[in-house]
């Protein structure tokens, strides 16, 4: 059973998420405030948190940060009342695997766990045959241990991160667009919003010290999407 902490202002939405995501066999912590979820995040111990953007007090985005500073690899779906492009964008960038526009539908946001889970625990479409550690110059990605280092130093990714490099390292030199990487990663068959690639893409660079403007790993093909450099 999937246990989900809940960070979420508002009481009815709260109250209702909650009960709708215990309906689809869900163990649910709820709290109202970024601080009870900060301490709650320590007993409950959670599989993937679900944050509301818009907290009293402590902020989702400082929450995110939080979560992101002592667990890189936890699971966290944002939800925000607004579509609005900036608050989007700086949740994703600021560690957020996933996001849904409330309101939300129980079964959309069920569907969504499951599928961010789905990320934390297997591998990347298309593994199977391939060498179990692969080696680019600084960078090792071990395919079976679902690990990976920068000059020997163990590189902390989340589930999203970590799903999207082995996708793309999976066949150096093919172009990806991002709605290929939006349905191999995050499980969005319908029309998806690139963002989430985007931001997946400058935190994975971030992290394995890879430069935008002259990426040697992760590469932009302009008006398209991505692909891994060949070796």
């Amino acid at each position: 059973m999937p246990r989900v902490l809940l960070i979420e202002d508002d009481r009815a939405v709260r109250e209702g998420v909650a009960l709708g995501l215990r309906r689809q066999s869900h163990e649910v912590a709820a709290v109202p405030t970024g601080e009870e979820g900060m301490d709650r995040l320590r007993s409950f111990r959670p599989d993937v948190v679900v944050l509301d953007l818009m907290l009293p007090g402590m902020s989702g985005l400082d929450v995110c940060r939080a979560v992101r500073a002592v667990d890189q690899t936890l699971p966290i779906i944002m939800a925000t009342a607004r579509g609005d492009d900036v608050d989007i964008v700086v949740g994703l960038e600021a560690g957020a695997d996933d996001y849904v526009v409330k309101p939300v539908q129980a079964r959309v946001l069920d569907a969504r766990i499951r599928a961010v889970l789905r990320r934390a625990g297997g591998a990347a479409p298309g593994d199977s045959g391939l060498p179990k550690i692969d080696t680019y110059g600084e960078l090792a990605i071990d395919r079976a241990g679902l690990s990976v280092t920068v000059r020997n130093t163990p590189v902390q990714l989340a589930p999203s991160e970590l799903r999207l490099l082995l996708t793309l390292s999976a066949s150096p030199g093919q172009v990806f667009s991002r709605q290929q990487l939006l349905e191999a990663v995050w499980e969005h068959s319908y029309h998806g919003d690139a963002r989430l690639v985007d931001a997946c893409v400058k935190r994975l660079r971030a992290k394995m010290g890879d430069p935008p403007r002259e990426p040697r790993y992760i590469q932009t093909v302009r008006g398209f999407g991505y692909r891994f450099a060949s070796r």
